[in-house]
């Protein structure tokens, strides 16, 4: 099992949306890094839900990966902001994952919090000018966000 950390804002898709769902697929990604990222993901790997552009932003929860190589509906529609015009059904050019809701922490981890407590080397989202939406995290400091967080993982 891995552990990712994944961002999005908490208005536009939060963890209370996701709680409220169960399970939703992670679409709109639209940068080659991060669609890697997901093609590395497998079933049952957990992703910490990073909520980014609020006051603060912070770790809300976590979730795992449920299905794995699936196409992002989004690139298809023409009415939508991350359609994709040389992206076809046939040749499609982004894939995503589905994500199923495990817990929302008990304690929210604030982006200060984890300058505290961690190393840019040791959390990408730390690192100056990581604009990415999908990281990988280390197991040691997956564990350490648990137990700061207070999870029963």
């Amino acid at each position: 099992m891995a552990y990712w950390l994944m961002k999005s804002e908490p208005d536009v898709y939060g963890i209370e949306h996701l709680k409220s769902e169960g399970e939703t697929i992670w679409d709109g990604i639209r940068n080659y890094q991060a669609r890697n990222l997901m093609r590395d993901m497998k079933i049952g790997d957990l992703a910490f839900f990073y909520h980014s552009n609020t006051k603060p932003p912070g770790i809300a929860g976590l979730m795992k990966v449920s299905k794995l190589g699936l196409d992002d509906p989004t690139q298809f529609d023409p009415q939508n902001k991350y359609y994709d015009p040389k992206s076809t059904p046939e040749n499609p050019r982004w894939q995503t994952v589905a994500l199923e809701y495990v817990e929302t922490f008990p304690t929210y981890l604030t982006l200060n919090t984890l300058r505290e407590q961690f190393e840019p080397e040791d959390l990408l989202i730390l690192r100056r000018g990581n604009r990415l939406s999908i990281t990988p995290v280390a197991d040691d400091v997956a564990e350490q966000i648990l137990k700061l967080v207070g999870s029963a993982r």
